[in-house]
């Protein structure tokens, strides 16, 4: 959500570039509002040997970007943009390497965030799940 100042303006006047907005309040205000920020949850199952030696996981991490066709205007000239559907954003998954350390106890929890030129901040917490040996 853009910072609540720009809100009304945004919401009546620009309405497709709240997310651009947003990604600008990331940039200069994102750790002052941090616990408004949106953290991606996954689990990961290792098997208890998996989890002694320790690997390295591939996660998708969902990221919003600005629409290569509308710039982030939402539209393309006078009508809506076909790609983004009049939001200016489009999303795709980005594949990250997460390494998983040797020793890992069940219930710990990996925290990163991916950042990118043209994407809003994501914040990612990868839950370890150990299963039984008898599983």
């Amino acid at each position: 959500m853009p910072h609540e100042c720009f809100a009304d303006e945004i919401d009546i006047d620009f309405p497709s570039v709240g997310p651009a907005v947003e990604r600008i309040c990331d940039g200069f205000l994102a750790e002052r509002i941090e616990g408004e920020r949106r953290v991606l949850q996954a689990e990961v199952s290792l098997s208890p040997r998996e989890a002694s030696g320790g690997l390295v996981i591939r996660v998708e991490v969902p990221v919003r970007t600005t629409c290569p066709h509308c710039g982030g205007r939402g539209e393309t000239w006078t009508e809506p943009c076909g790609l983004c559907c009049g939001t200016g954003e489009s999303r795709f998954n980005h594949a990250v390497r997460v390494p998983v350390p040797p020793g890992v106890p069940d219930g710990a929890r990996l925290r990163f965030r991916l950042r990118s030129p043209d994407a809003s901040l994501v914040r990612v917490e990868v839950r370890v799940a150990v299963r039984s040996s008898a599983a």
